[in-house]
């Protein structure tokens, strides 16, 4: 299911489910936070890259990227692995000529020292950068890949390494399959800079990471980045994608929500939500919660989170 499936007929949706004439968004009007440990400020909404997929060719999502820029989201999130590579081909196109006034990251999906340092090579070339702001390990899944990044040799050696030549500010990893397995790296590896994990409105159901990893990330001060903010689509069955974005930067410890917004007018919906962000209450929280998991929602007697591991 594609985020924003009910298209645009979803831009200017109030908090109360009415619509209203939608605000022109400008640069420098999103909310910025510290991002946990690390003393920076970013914006708490973030381009994500794996949606680039969405458009014809590296050009046009170039257009897209700097578009996103232009309105104000200082924060561009990727991967070595999104488009086969594109997603950083049109970060970097898109972003030349700015990329001091931006947070980049990217992330590798291999576990020894040599593979991620030759990856770490071809993401800077084709970002066009001689650093990286956060790089992270990417899809962390079980205690297996904990054992192998962190073994002699594995990946955090290339990590640190990197992080000593100045070839990234920060380090950091990923996963969206066991909340659990995210609370162990946490714990076995007190260096990390930042953590991303799926966090919405309906993740307390099953498996949670707001219960079992979110916790611990707050404990140790790292950088929060959110992500599966909409579910993947399926929360908007039953919410607008204005409560799905308040939800999730109302949650303790979130610092930045990473929105896989695949056109200009999807990245300004996300902006209006930010710029008049307020946390939601706890019975706000609540409402939503239970609605996130009734009747047409994520949930129909099963999880759907097609991915975190099955029980």
């Amino acid at each position: 299911m594609k985020r924003r499936s009910l298209g645009g007929a979803l831009t200017g949706v109030s908090n109360t489910g009415e619509f209203a004439v939608p605000q022109r968004v400008k640069a420098g009007d999103i909310p910025i936070t510290t991002f946990g440990n690390t003393g920076v400020k970013v914006s708490i909404i973030a381009q994500g890259g794996a949606r680039l997929d969405l458009h014809p060719d590296i050009q046009t999502a170039a257009g897209h990227v700097r578009r996103v820029y232009d309105l104000g989201v200082t924060y561009f999130d990727c991967a070595r692995t999104y488009w086969d590579g594109r997603s950083e081909e049109a970060y970097g196109i898109g972003l030349e000529g700015i990329r001091k006034n931006v947070f980049l990251t990217t992330k590798t999906q291999k576990r020894t020292a040599k593979e991620a340092e030759q990856e770490l090579e071809t993401s800077l070339r084709l970002l066009k950068t001689d650093h990286v702001d956060l790089w992270q390990v990417h899809g962390v899944q079980n205690q297996s890949d904990i054992d192998r990044i962190l073994s002699p040799g594995g990946a955090v050696a290339a990590f640190e390494a990197a992080k000593k030549a100045g070839k990234c500010r920060f380090i950091g990893f990923t996963g969206h399959s066991d909340p659990e397995v995210h609370a162990a790296l946490l714990k076995a590896y007190d260096k990390w800079d930042t953590v991303m994990m799926p966090l919405h409105a309906a993740d307390h159901a099953y498996l949670s990471f707001e219960k079992m990893a979110l916790p611990v990330a707050v404990e140790r001060g790292v950088g929060v980045q959110a992500i599966k903010v909409f579910g993947k689509a399926f929360l908007l069955r039953s919410l607008s994608p204005t409560e799905c974005l308040k939800y999730v930067l109302s949650q303790p410890g979130v610092h930045v929500a990473i929105c896989g917004a695949g056109t200009q007018g999807q990245m300004e919906d996300n902006i209006r939500t930010a710029v008049h962000f307020k946390k939601m209450t706890p019975d706000e929280i609540d409402d939503v919660r239970k609605r996130a998991i009734a009747g047409a929602g994520v949930y129909t007697g099963t999880a759907i989170e097609y991915w975190k591991k099955k029980a």
